[in-house]
Parts: C-alpha cells; sequence; structure tokens
C-alpha cells in the first residue's frame, strides 16, 4: 500500500476510534438494545412527552452507531480491496478503493462535526457578551471588531442576531455588548469561543503609528429552553436601572428603562437595553440571568469544558486563547488548538469554522492516538 494511502486509512481508523469513545460504545449498544425494547411496549405512550424523548434518543443512537459500523466495514472493504488489486496487479481496482477512502475522509468528517455538537445545550440559542480591556480606545474598537467579526460568522450560517445592550466607546469602538444569537446548534458552535483574544496592530488612533496590543473578552452562555428549570427568587439578585446608551437625537431614551440583574451568591450579572420598556428589558434580563446560572451548572457537570475559564481571568497576558496578529505578519492563531490562519481579513469577516472544529474535537479527542490499534 502507497504511504499516502496508508496515512489516509490511519486517520480513518483514528475517527472511527473517536467516534466510538464519544458515543462511550459499549454503554450506547447496551441503551439502544434497552430503548428498542422499551419501544415495543405499549404502555410506553402513556406519558407522551417521555415517549418522544426516548424515541428521539433512540433514533440518535441508532444512527450514530449504524454509521460506526458502516465506516469501519467500508474501510475494511476497501483496504481489502487495495491488497487484491496490487497482488493481481490491477491499477483500476486500486484506485476505486483508493477514490472510496478519500470521499471516506469528507464523510467522517462531518460525521465528527455533528457528534461534537450533541452536548445538552448544544442545540440551543446562545448569548454572547464582548468586553473590552484595559486600554481604552484600542481596546474598545478591538471589542467592537470582533462584535463584527461575531455577526458576520452567525450571518453565514443564517443564524438571526439579536443586539441586546451595547455600551459605546468615549472616542470609539464599544466598551461591552451583548448578543442573542438564534439558530440551531447556535451554543454548541460558539462554545469554545470564550476567553480572551488578543490583537497586535498598528494603531488607527496612534499618529506615530506604532504596534499595539489590544484585549477584548468573549463570554458564550446557552439559552435556557422550557425544559430547563432554573429556580432563583428576587431574595437573591439585586435589580438595578438606568438610563439606555444611544445614539442621540430621537433615539435618546429619557426614562430608565435599561436594566441590570446581579446574582448576590454568585457576582454573575447581565443586563438588557434592547427594548424601550423596562418591563421588557427586566424579563428578557431575568432570562438571561437564568442562562448564565445554568451555563455555571453546565460547567462543573462538564469536565472538559475548561475553555470557558479563560474569560474569568484578567483581560490580559497570558490569558488569551486566540491572537490576531495583523503587524508585522499577518497571522491569527489560536494557542490552545495550534490551528493558524494567514488570512486575519477572512477570519474577521466570520470565517472562523476551522478554529471552532479545532477545539471542539480537542473535548473528545483526550488519548486519540493510542487508539488506532483497537481497530487493526
Amino acid at each position: 500500500m502507497r504511504a499516502e494511502t496508508q496515512d489516509i486509512v490511519d486517520e480513518i481508523k483514528q475517527a472511527i476510534t473517536l467516534l466510538r469513545r464519544h458515543f462511550d460504545w459499549d454503554q450506547a449498544v447496551k441503551r439502544l438494545e434497552y430503548l428498542n425494547v422499551l419501544a415495543e411496549d405499549s404502555s410506553l405512550w402513556n406519558d407522551p412527552v417521555e415517549a418522544q424523548k426516548l424515541m428521539r434518543e433512540r433514533q440518535e443512537l441508532e444512527d450514530g452507531i449504524g454509521a460506526v459500523k458502516q465506516f469501519t466495514q467500508a474501510l475494511t472493504d476497501n483496504v481489502d480491496l487495495i491488497e487484491l488489486g496490487e497482488e493481481e496487479g490491477d491499477d483500476s481496482i486500486v484506485a476505486e478503493a483508493e477514490a472510496s477512502l478519500r470521499s471516506m475522509q469528507g464523510e467522517i468528517k462531518a460525521r465528527q462535526v455533528e457528534t461534537l455538537l450533541s452536548g445538552e445545550a448544544d442545540a440551543n440559542d446562545t448569548y454572547l457578551e464582548i468586553h473590552a480591556g484595559a486600554g481604552g480606545t484600542e481596546s474598545q474598537d478591538w471589542a467592537s471588531m470582533l462584535l463584527r467579526m461575531y455577526t458576520r460568522w452567525a450571518e453565514r450560517r443564517r443564524f438571526k442576531v439579536e443586539v441586546l445592550e451595547v455600551h459605546d466607546g468615549e472616542e470609539a469602538g464599544i466598551k461591552s455588548a451583548t448578543l442573542l444569537i438564534k439558530g440551531h446548534n447556535a451554543y454548541g458552535w460558539l462554545k469554545t469561543e470564550s476567553g480572551v483574544h488578543r490583537l497586535v496592530r498598528i494603531s488607527p488612533y496612534d499618529s506615530n503609528a506604532r504596534r499595539h496590543t489590544s484585549f477584548s473578552s468573549v463570554w458564550i452562555y446557552p439559552v435556557v429552553d422550557d425544559n430547563i428549570q432554573i429556580d432563583v427568587s428576587e431574595s437573591d439578585v439585586r435589580i438595578d436601572t438606568y438610563r439606555s446608551s444611544g445614539s442621540g437625537g430621537q433615539h435618546v431614551n429619557t426614562t430608565d428603562s435599561a436594566v441590570r440583574i446581579t446574582h448576590i451568591a454568585t457576582g454573575i450579572a447581565v443586563a438588557c437595553q434592547a427594548e424601550r420598556s423596562q418591563h421588557k428589558n427586566r424579563a428578557k434580563a431575568w432570562e438571561m440571568l437564568r442562562s448564565r446560572l445554568y451555563e455555571e451548572e453546565l460547567k462543573k457537570r462538564e469536565a472538559a469544558a475548561n475553555a470557558t475559564e479563560a474569560s474569568k481571568s484578567d483581560i490580559g497576558w497570558g490569558h488569551q486563547i486566540r491572537s490576531y496578529v495583523l503587524q508585522p505578519y499577518q497571522l491569527v492563531k489560536d494557542l490552545r488548538t495550534g490551528v493558524e490562519s494567514t488570512s486575519p481579513s477572512s477570519v474577521l469577516d466570520g470565517d472562523l469554522d476551522e478554529f471552532m472544529e479545532a477545539s471542539l474535537s480537542q473535548r473528545i479527542e483526550g488519548g486519540a492516538g493510542e487508539a488506532v490499534a483497537d481497530l487493526e
């Protein structure tokens, strides 16, 4: 077998092993057997809501387990065909099998991405907060660039974006902003973007054209759906109202309609000024607070979700998850996964999928290198 083909085979073997590990294979097979038996019990539908939930789980397990079995069998078949073609000197058989393996690479990558988005809240809509770090106008301008970047990314995926709160900078940019991004798997895609983002560039605000480094933080947390109960009472929080900031003129809000709610025990604070009605802003802020508290609980239960911790640190040196260098060279580098792009303009225009896929993959890979032998 040619070295290039062997590399493809090894890559597919590793991908299959990662899929098996993600499913917790032995437990998944047992669970599917149990659900298949349960599906034959007519009493299951006495509780339609629970029945639908279990049948969705059954379908997901069937799809996942079936895909892994198909990939494994197809890999074996194509390797056997290559060996047969090489023995008989039939290059056409070898070429056909190699083409099939290359096709499998794309199919299995797509399946891996699907499995990466199977967390408890991954399918939910999400909130995205951006906060400028120290540095005044420089960091505030960088925060506005991040706001545009994530908005463009969401638009590429045809997600709906709502601006819930923006605090403008004194001269340019923003001090902070909160977005609500609506779409299937919005939280799943964005959840590893929490952290500090670093920009290096020649400052447009420096008359001496010196290079500046700026920091801003991003925080991601899921919208809590109706099936998730998060209990929090008014005695647990402090509620402040203030006048919404805006673009001036007829848009100035002359009443204290903006609302900030602070959870006393955790210090978590959320704010909303998107509506002109204090009542509506208060309702939205309560939703945001429940989502933040739920996200805190998710972090406790998901030991692998360590990336979100970065954004709790100081917004500065040593805590960044990604660097965007515009001068003296062009490079965007994720410091967790090593993924790089030499086109910062594309990344800042919303081309983020490669970075997101790599950081999501990192959560389930673990000791991936050891596992190829499992399929030998």
